[in-house]
């Protein structure tokens, strides 16, 4: 197998765990918070129970968030992989 070809399949491993964290980050906000809406009921955030404050504006912002976090390290793991291609072994 080429270095090329390692640094590759490396890359992809890397965006493929990036990609997987940051889904199951979004399942957990958008599904967990509606099914367990009873039971967060008793937090409040703001002065807001928290189920009311997570879809009126916390879900929104937590997807900039995620998408913020994507783009930050998506921009890193690609200088790291053409830096990896670069160095030879």
């Amino acid at each position: 197998m080429k270095h090329t070809d390692s640094v590759a399949l490396l890359h992809w491993a890397r965006v493929r765990r990036l990609t997987l964290a940051l889904l199951l980050l979004w399942f957990i906000v958008t599904f967990g918070v509606i099914f367990f809406a009873r039971e967060l009921s008793a937090l409040s955030l703001f002065g807001w129970p928290l189920p009311f404050y997570m879809a009126a504006q916390g879900s929104m912002l937590i997807y900039l968030l995620i998408i913020g976090v994507y783009a930050l390290a998506m921009n890193k793991l690609d200088a790291l992989a053409v830096s990896e291609s670069t160095h030879e072994v």
